[in-house]
């Protein structure tokens, strides 16, 4: 389902979201440079719990939090030459490792992502030259059942 918020909005999208995930959730998210996902995961961390100052992983490819109440792998797959290379840092232990793997630029390695994932996809939007907003796209891919789930937890059906 696709909305446009305000930056306010995603920022509460991002912590109910937190609140709802559960273990080896995978969370995909798509946009490009400077829409909002680095924000989103800090927004995200902070409402699971983590202290720590989030930073973005892009030369370390993923950040292990894990002082919250889910541990946070935060990806960044911008830098990768393929989808395959996800796995040589260790991609499938961290995705079923009973915590949260949120991947920024997902879309890199979109076939590598399992059968069922939290996808959202953010886009540059003008409502009007004083309000900058983002239109975001959240499904639950592979679930229909759970995306309604999902949708309604975090407040994003109409």
């Amino acid at each position: 389902m696709k909305k446009v918020l305000t930056f306010e909005e995603i920022n509460r999208l991002a912590k109910k979201l937190a609140n709802y995930v559960s273990p080896n959730t995978v969370v995909a998210l798509i946009g490009d440079l400077g829409t909002g996902k680095t924000t989103f995961t800090k927004n995200f961390a902070k409402e699971l719990g983590i202290e720590e100052n989030l930073k973005s992983p892009t030369f370390n490819y993923v950040l292990e939090y894990l002082d919250g109440r889910l541990p946070l792998y935060h990806f960044d797959v911008y830098r990768l030459g393929s989808s395959e290379e996800i796995y040589e840092i260790g991609y499938e232990d961290y995705i079923n490792n009973d915590g949260v793997a949120l991947i920024e630029w997902a879309n890199i390695i979109e076939s590598e992502l399992p059968k069922k994932y939290i996808k959202i996809e953010f886009q540059y939007s003008l409502v009007d030259d004083d309000l900058e907003v983002r239109a975001l796209d959240l499904q639950y891919i592979g679930d229909k059942e759970k995306e309604e789930e999902m949708l309604k937890y975090v407040d994003f059906s109409n």
